[in-house]
């Protein structure tokens, strides 16, 4: 298999000043020896060669690089930027290395458990072979479109969304951060390798349920975040009246039966777990009423 080879050319300002050359003594031969057939001849041919080898002139700009075919073979890429001179026959294709960003649009997929789900991603890739990115692939920048979108849904068919339980230790799409991160940045490289391209950072940009069931896990995401509240205020409230019971017991403030006691701790969790402030009854009698 053929890989990417750096070559090096001649010098621009030598190529335009022999054009010129040319040129000059093709202008020269036409004022001069206007009256001879073989003068006007060779005249034009001067001229011919100064237009012709002017076509191999180039300006590789920093940043990019110039894929030279010769009839269909491949001879290198020039990667300095400078003013050069080539083969006139040569093919030049020019081929960015500057990073660049892709940004696609959320799409709808199943993630792990089935649910619908819009995810999006943003890409920073650059082109690191530019034989892989010229020959390998008819069009490099939509390969690089269309395998992003196929990664993703790879991604997000590997992954839940979301836990709704705190004993479950999956990583999900939502609470996965970095290893998601490098999960799709690996995927993304595996595929795009084979067209030169370099993957900088891939990031999941946008991630949400579809329309069509947001309401129903808007409303199961707060049930569970009300469970787990009331677990733990009544671990607290239990917590508390087993204190109060036990420092009552060991100051002998007070001798409690176990019927006074259920009604004690009936109400103190009545107090302690309710949402809202309790009213609270003064007792004027006996500790019988």
């Amino acid at each position: 298999m053929e890989k990417e080879k750096v070559t090096s050319t001649s010098s621009g300002y030598v190529g335009i000043l022999l054009c010129l050359v040319f040129l000059a003594l093709g202008v020269c031969g036409l004022i001069f020896y206007n009256e001879y057939v073989a003068g006007i001849i060779i005249s034009m041919l001067s001229i011919g060669c100064a237009v012709f080898g002017a076509i191999g002139l180039m300006v590789v700009n920093p940043n990019e690089s110039s894929v030279l075919v010769l009839f269909g073979e491949y001879k290198g890429t020039i990667k300095s930027n400078g003013f050069f001179w080539v083969n006139p026959f040569f093919v030049k294709k020019k081929i960015s290395l500057r990073a660049r960003n892709l940004n696609r649009e959320p799409i709808k997929v199943n993630d792990k458990l089935g649910n619908p789900i819009m995810i999006g991603c943003v890409l920073v890739w650059r082109v690191r072979d530019t034989f892989k990115a010229a020959f390998e692939v008819d069009d490099f920048a939509h390969f690089v479109d269309i395998q992003s979108e196929s990664a993703t849904r790879k991604l997000a068919g590997h992954y839940a969304y979301d836990n709704f339980d705190d004993e479950q230790k999956e990583i999900t799409l939502r609470a996965g951060g970095e290893e998601v991160h490098l999960a799709l940045e690996h995927e993304l490289s595996e595929r795009l390798a084979m067209a030169g391209i370099e993957v900088l950072e891939a990031r999941i940009s946008y991630l949400a349920y579809a329309s069509e069931i947001a309401g129903a896990m808007l409303r199961r995401q707060q049930a569970t975040a009300v469970v787990a509240a009331r677990t733990k205020i009544v671990e607290g409230a239990v917590s508390m009246v087993e204190l109060a019971l036990d420092q009552l017991s060991k100051k002998n403030v007070i001798n409690l039966d176990e019927d006074k006691k259920a009604a004690m701790i009936s109400n103190l969790m009545v107090v302690l777990c309710s949402d809202k402030d309790t009213t609270p009854v003064v007792n004027t009698g006996t500790l019988h009423q």
